[in-house]
């Protein structure tokens, strides 16, 4: 691999050379392109022509299988797998059997290494292990140009401009002007093949000692501040450095002739490939644990820092990773953190909680950013937009900065209103409360100046759990929460589960619309011990003082009335063993199914509220699945449709005089909380951060006057009435 000559000469080599080791008569290389195509690079016992002539793309043929899903592939009667593609100009007819296994790196796949055998053979697990070892080899060879230079072979595809404007996802709110600091630097490991396996065992045992000291001196470190869901995160955390089925797979890679190091990459790799091909959110938050975890103990093994974050960080650091664990962000300086951008990471994941615990503003799924910065460059992130400005001119940076004052202005208006009730121009008094989670949350409760808390999401203990809350921390929680929030009310909601929010040890079928599946109320009433447990903690948290409970999901009245019978055994449980009950309790249901709108008049009498989930009402409403970027925004919440429809629930609910507020992103931006108020909605829940904006709307809002401008336009066929109510609220100077 290291002699002089051309790319082509020199992958030559290496074919002929393994074709020989392994006794096949085939060996092949496949590199892939810029294309998404995988071509035939090089080739021991195909047609020469075949090469550069060659093509496939991912998932087609077995070169392609092997690609697509980042695994090998070992096969007695090859042209037998419905995989199989037959490509005349190889000549690979006579072949029968075929052993193929991915170029990986950083658990991308660069392309595919083959060997393939005239007779029937079974490949032996060993012959495997081998194969994957060489293509290690190649993919750092293959990915530092010392190979073969990709880059040189399609200058024309390259971009030289890297000043961009990207956009991903807001996670977390904010804006930052700082300069690039690359997260992670790239561990070059040298040495693949071990001279001693009983010495390469010691010191992978020793690196992991080491790993373990340093998570349980996070976890009694004074960084965390109080106690909650972080140290909960950190707990996991601990829980997979301990992890047996982990820490077996990286001895049994040493035991197959790797060094440690080796063996830690072989794992990340495979661990990396199933990452990036796996749907289950919470499997794939698992998996980024370990994948830090694998870089922690690479540190250790090479003797290199694990990220920038004990470097000399400028003062306004925006940290550019592909992803990062929680554990990581948390050896960061914050003072000197401004913003935290990835190419992955999601809103519920554990890095994303304590970013928002930090007040630091992340942008998510930014496709490429690490590999277009380089260490110091500009960069502007918006965490309000989820946009991010590479190498931004001077105009923009200008633009940015303006809104950076204006922001910062605004926000010392609305600190202005904190103590001001919201009451319209015609003195229509509306109560703002917050949705809320986690106990980092708490805080916002009173510098936000909110009424109280109108969605408190319980099921977020449950998804940052490895495994379920016991009785004493579920209650231990609640007791917190309602201590922090003092005289102001908390409405929690039940367990809502299932869909996109999966526990890991509840049992839980694959589904093909989970949205519409098995979840939130369905299952607590399949698994009512599971429901009880938490009314259970509830109850007694709330002993001796008001307690505010709703149940997701909701879709007939029969199952509001089922969900409300357990809540009585457990209190009738409360009252046979002598223990204190909350001295006042409310019940109300979400209304989140269109179905439940229509039985209001048999579901009102037995409820003391109603809550309006925006989100998935909405969803169901048209049918339109809102995590689609396909029809996610094909359809406005501020319809004549969906207006008309909200307006009758709140008839409805006038009629048996049952207070009825809404919760959801709908309810969080000015100009939709200014049209609900016009329907008569008297109570919203909504993001911390909205509760100054939405305040300061109100307070100029002559609510009856807007009234009858919506009330002339529900019947219009119009698909949205979006612009001619921002054009009111410009005529009647209401700060949107």
């Amino acid at each position: 691999m290291a002699q002089s000559g051309s790319a082509d000469d020199r992958l030559q080599t290496v074919v002929r050379l393994i074709a020989s080791n392994m006794v096949a008569e085939v060996c092949s290389i496949y590199l892939l392109q810029p294309d998404n195509r995988l071509e035939l690079f090089a080739t021991e016992g195909l047609r020469a022509e075949a090469v550069h002539n060659t093509f496939l793309a991912l998932g087609e043929g077995l070169v392609g299988t092997v690609a697509q899903t980042a695994r090998p592939l070992a096969l007695s009667h090859a042209q037998q797998h419905p995989a199989f593609a037959h490509r005349p100009e190889t000549g690979e007819d006579p072949y029968l059997s075929y052993l193929g296994v991915p170029l990986l790196r950083s658990g991308r796949v660069l392309g595919v290494l083959a060997v393939q055998n005239a007779t029937t053979r079974a490949y032996k697990l060993e012959e495997m292990e081998a194969l994957e070892t060489v293509a290690m080899v190649l993919a750092e060879m293959v990915a530092s140009g010392e190979l073969v230079n990709l880059a040189a072979l399609h200058q024309a595809e390259l971009v030289d401009d890297r000043a961009m404007h990207h956009h991903g996802v807001a996670i977390s709110e904010g804006i930052a002007l700082g300069h690039a600091v690359l997260h992670q630097p790239r561990f070059h490991v040298t040495k693949i093949i071990a001279e001693d396996t009983a010495e390469e065992l010691g010191r992978i045992e020793e690196a992991i000692g080491q790993l373990r000291a340093q998570v349980d001196a996070m976890l009694s470190g004074d960084n965390l501040g109080r106690a909650g869901e972080h140290r909960e995160i950190l707990e996991t955390y601990r829980m997979f450095a301990n992890d047996r089925g982990w820490l077996a797979r990286l001895r049994e890679a040493i035991e197959s002739g790797l060094t440690a190091e080796a063996a830690v990459e072989r794992v990340q790799n495979e661990t990396r490939a199933r990452l990036m091909r796996q749907t289950d959110p919470y499997l794939r938050e698992r998996l980024h644990d370990l994948d830090d975890l694998a870089n922690r103990l690479l540190s250790h093994l090479v003797g290199v820092p694990l990220t920038a974050a004990g470097d000399d960080l400028p003062t306004d650091a925006i940290i550019i990773a592909r992803n990062m664990g929680p554990a990581e962000l948390l050896d960061y300086d914050s003072d000197k953190l401004r913003a935290l951008v990835l190419e992955e990471g999601s809103a519920t994941a554990h890095v994303s909680i304590v970013a928002r615990a930090l007040g630091i503003p992340m942008i998510g799924r930014v496709e490429g950013i690490t590999d277009l910065l380089e260490a110091g460059d500009a960069v502007i992130a918006d965490g309000d937009t989820g946009e991010v400005y590479a190498l931004p001119s001077p105009e923009i940076v200008d633009s940015y900065s303006e809104k950076a004052r204006f922001r910062a202005k605004r926000q010392a208006q609305f600190r202005e209103l904190h103590d001001k009730p919201a009451v319209t121009k015609d003195g229509i008094a509306v109560s703002l409360t917050i949705n809320a989670g986690l106990m980092v949350d708490l805080p916002h409760l009173h510098e936000a100046g909110a009424d109280g808390i109108g969605l408190f999401r319980t099921e977020l203990q449950f998804l940052i759990a490895s495994a379920m809350p016991k009785l004493s921390e579920q209650r231990a929680f609640y007791t917190e929460v309602l201590d922090e929030a003092g005289d102001k009310p908390v409405t929690f909601r039940t367990l809502d589960v299932g869909g996109d929010k999966v526990l890991p040890y509840l049992a839980h079928a694959k589904e093909e619309n989970p949205a519409l599946g098995w979840r939130a109320i369905r299952i607590a009433l399949d698994r009512p011990g599971l429901l009880r447990y938490q009314l259970r903690a509830l109850l007694q948290a709330a002993a001796g003082r008001d307690l505010r409970l709703m149940f997701p999901m909701v879709a007939q009245v029969s199952e509001f009335q089922a969900a409300r019978e357990l809540l009585d055994k457990e209190l009738a449980r409360l009252e046979r063993l002598g223990q204190p009950r909350p001295s006042d309790i409310k019940v109300g249901s979400m209304l989140e199914v269109p179905s439940l709108a229509w039985q209001l008049d048999a579901l009102l009498p037995l409820v003391d509220f109603i809550s309006i989930g925006s989100n998935d009402l909405l969803q169901f409403f048209f049918a339109s699945d809102r995590g689609n970027p396909r029809v996610g925004d094909r359809y406005d919440l501020l319809s004549p449709a969906v207006l008309s429809f909200l307006q009758h629930v709140v008839a409805q609910c006038g009629v048996h005089d049952v207070p009825v507020s809404l919760c959801g992103e709908m309810a969080g931006r000015p100009l939709e909380a200014m049209t609900l108020v016009a329907l008569g909605f008297r109570t919203l829940s909504i993001p911390p951060a909205a509760v100054g904006p939405v305040k300061a709307m109100i307070l100029e809002l002559d609510a009856g006057k807007l009234a009858g401008f919506v009330n002339e336009r529900l019947s219009l066929p119009d698909s949205s009435l979006r612009s001619q109510l921002a054009e009111f609220a410009f005529d009647n100077k209401i700060p949107l």
